[in-house]
């Protein structure tokens, strides 16, 4: 005959059940990622010395020039929940980070933009540093294609395009013109390299919804490739994005002039740069600035931009890097002196008065 079951028995065994719940649950809402949604925070300040060699040797020098990233995390429950709490970490969707991109197309333009910002890099520390230095324009790279383009499922993300019906331009600005002097409905021929191989493909122009005017669809920017005379190797290993330009100039700058800037500092800084020399916004000022003061910088660029009327209208809510980096350097107490730069040349005037 069987034992009767007491009632404090079952009592414990359901208390059992509900635990083991309990911590499935907690450790569901911990470690199972969230695919919408990801967390964006301060990241690191990395030693640009580590990355980059000028005629074969890395820089020894006292001090250091640090990049500054900003973290992307997937979300769980729990991190959604905990990142109220901690500073400067913010909620972002996949759609807000990525767009219409998926992991690996996002992971490839990415890497364009450092590609980018480090030949970039390059001509503005040649040619502040009076050395020699020779730049060729390969043509379009393609950023994204519209789904409604003719060229759609020919063009992929990573693309360049180095001709249309036969011409060759120096800029983005001459593809562009040579197509404004069609009609919508002309056929065009382009010619693109694709993974080292030479392809081409034809289709109709189509009146674009923002312009108005003739074109392909896609969303573009210049490529171009930058040979110096004295060799130098950058390479920012897992760290992609335009927003290093401006601290691989000084880097390389400083090294080819004799490590005469950093007067054993620690500097770090953040900002596009254009080949000009101009300093472009980038997002996350206030993490960057974060990051760089808990690393132990004493000094950080920030991009400075003038915020009109105009711009204002244009975009509400756009606000100066500097700005924004000078508010959260005050709010969190940081022990670091945020500096406004427009230009490549900002920064060094700076470094070599202060």
């Amino acid at each position: 005959m069987a034992d009767k079951q007491t009632p404090q028995k079952r009592g414990l065994r359901w208390w059992h059940v509900v635990a083991g719940l309990l911590v499935l649950l907690a450790l569901a809402a911990a470690y199972i990622p969230l695919p919408n949604w990801f967390i964006e925070m301060p990241g690191t300040a990395e030693p640009l010395a580590q990355f980059v060699k000028v005629d074969g040797k890395r820089d020894t020098a006292k001090g250091s020039f640090n990049l500054t990233t900003v973290g992307i995390q997937s979300a769980t429950a729990l991190t959604l929940v905990t990142s109220h709490f901690k500073p400067y970490e913010e909620i972002i969707s996949r759609n807000d980070l990525m767009g219409t991109e998926d992991n690996s197309t996002y992971q490839k333009v990415q890497n364009y933009y450092m590609t980018s910002a480090i030949n970039n890099a390059l001509t503005v520390s040649f040619k502040a540093a009076k050395k020699p230095y020779h730049t060729d324009y390969l043509g379009i790279y393609v950023l994204d294609v519209e789904k409604k383009s003719p060229f759609y499922g020919k063009l992929q993300v990573g693309d360049t395009i180095t001709k249309i019906d036969g011409h060759h331009f120096d800029a983005s600005t001459g593809y562009i013109n040579y197509l404004r002097n069609h009609k919508v409905g002309d056929t065009v021929t382009i010619t693109y390299a694709n993974d080292q191989t030479t392809k081409t493909a034809s289709g109709k122009l189509y009146q674009l919804a923002q312009t108005k005017k003739p074109g392909i669809g896609i969303t573009l920017t210049d490529r171009t490739k930058t040979t110096t005379g004295i060799p130098v190797t950058a390479n920012a290993g897992d760290i992609g994005g335009p927003s290093a330009g401006l601290m691989f100039s000084l880097q390389i700058y400083d090294q080819l002039t004799g490590n005469q800037l950093r007067k054993g500092r620690k500097i770090a800084g953040t900002g596009e740069i254009a080949a000009d020399g101009t300093v472009g916004q980038i997002g996350g000022p206030e993490k960057k600035v974060y990051i760089a003061a808990k690393s132990g910088a004493t000094i950080f660029f920030a991009p400075h931009m003038k915020i009109t009327k105009a711009i204002k209208k244009a975009a509400p809510g756009l606000e100066d890097n500097y700005a924004v980096a000078k508010r959260a350097a005050k709010a969190s107490h940081l022990k670091i002196t945020v500096v406004p730069v427009e230009k490549f040349s900002d920064a060094v005037k700076y470094l070599e008065t202060h």
